[in-house]
């Protein structure tokens, strides 16, 4: 079976965490989709790298994906939460049980604006946690809770995207073989019990 993903990506986005997270992603034979959350195919990231994705979110609105990511940074992450199609995007993935997977600033900044952390537990960049009232702040490097699983920020995206992998595909094996090959600290979740 092959998982898909939905990697929303709107102008301002932090190029370093939507790519890391598509490199391992795909590493472990999971299908990414990027996703323009902006009129054209063409979006303009953080640091002004012109990145040409595959479709739009107009033409992606119907389909269910396994797992949506949702990279941060502040340009980014305002124009997702901005984008009412991005939020429904985002509402209807969430209410099918797929994962959903915020990191950086996108937990306090897409999700918290929305009412779509739903008091469950989540962890962001920063101190934007402080103006967020809809969900728990957790103090670590990714944080599990039902279908939401956050990362803490850009540092940490090897992490990240190695427990979205995981939790999408259950293979252990394979995980711990990519992460050993590129990234030699991976903590999976349940392993720190």
């Amino acid at each position: 079976m092959t998982h898909r993903v939905a990697l929303l990506l709107a102008p301002g986005f932090e190029e370093a965490e939507g790519f890391m997270a598509l490199d391992v992603l795909e590493r472990l034979n999971i299908s990414v989709t990027k996703i323009a959350c902006h009129t054209e195919k063409t979006v303009t990231s953080y640091h002004n790298i012109k990145v040409l994705i595959d479709d739009l979110l107009c033409e992606k609105m119907d389909v269910l994906f396994d797992a949506v990511v949702i990279p941060g940074e502040p340009q980014g992450t305002d124009n997702l939460t901005a984008n009412e199609d991005v939020i429904e995007f985002i509402r209807r993935h969430d209410q099918a049980g797929k994962w959903i997977c915020p990191i950086c600033s996108a937990a306090a900044k897409v999700l918290g604006r929305h009412g779509l952390l739903k008091g469950r537990r989540y962890v962001c960049s920063g101190d934007l946690y402080q103006s967020v009232t809809d969900g728990e702040y957790v103090d670590a490097a990714v944080v599990e809770d039902g279908n939401l699983l956050s990362g803490k920020g850009l540092g940490l995206v090897f992490d990240f995207a190695f427990n979205v992998a995981h939790k999408l595909t259950g293979d252990t094996e394979q995980v711990r073989f990519h992460a050993d090959h590129i990234y030699h600290q991976l903590t999976l979740l349940g392993d720190e019990a």
